[in-house]
């Protein structure tokens, strides 16, 4: 029977120590390598913070107040407070039309209720993209927000 034990203890303190050296070094580089990532993750989670409908109108609009963030923090906030505003403008009044009117209430509830699914809708499609990567842009309703928010928020 063989004696599967090193013949000198150096041997295997060295390999040992050997195994926690490389350990360690890989450690370090995962974490230097980390932080870019983390930072990244940090702020995908602050653009998801602005772009969930309604509660997101108050963290964007105090991103753009201190003017401080990325470009694409900022102009994620211009785009959240310009839906959120457009939603709450159209909601108040269509539900305003609906009150004073005898003729249109049901109308202008069903167009209320359609406006605020629509609002809904966007923001979660906003989400679903920022999540995949993609662009977080509107077609004309971003440039409007650029133009309009740019002026007196950034």
């Amino acid at each position: 029977m063989e004696n599967l034990e090193p013949k000198d203890t150096r041997d295997l303190l060295s390999s040992t120590q050997s195994r926690h050296l490389l350990y360690d070094v890989g450690r370090q580089e995962r974490s230097s390598s980390s932080i870019p990532n983390e930072d990244a993750n940090t702020s995908k989670i602050q653009l998801i913070l602005y772009l969930i409908p309604v509660i997101g109108f108050f963290p964007s609009l105090w991103t753009l107040y201190r003017r401080q963030g990325s470009r694409e923090q900022l102009a994620t906030s211009r785009l959240s407070i310009t839906l959120a505003s457009a939603w709450l403008l159209g909601y108040l009044l269509l539900a305003t039309g609906a009150a004073t009117s005898d003729l249109f209430t049901l109308r202008l509830f069903i167009l209320n209720s359609f406006l605020t699914s629509g609002y809904f809708l966007i923001s979660v499609w906003l989400i679903i993209r920022l999540l995949q990567g993609r662009s977080k842009r509107l077609p004309g309703f971003s440039n409007f927000a650029e133009r309009m928010l740019g002026k007196y928020l950034s």
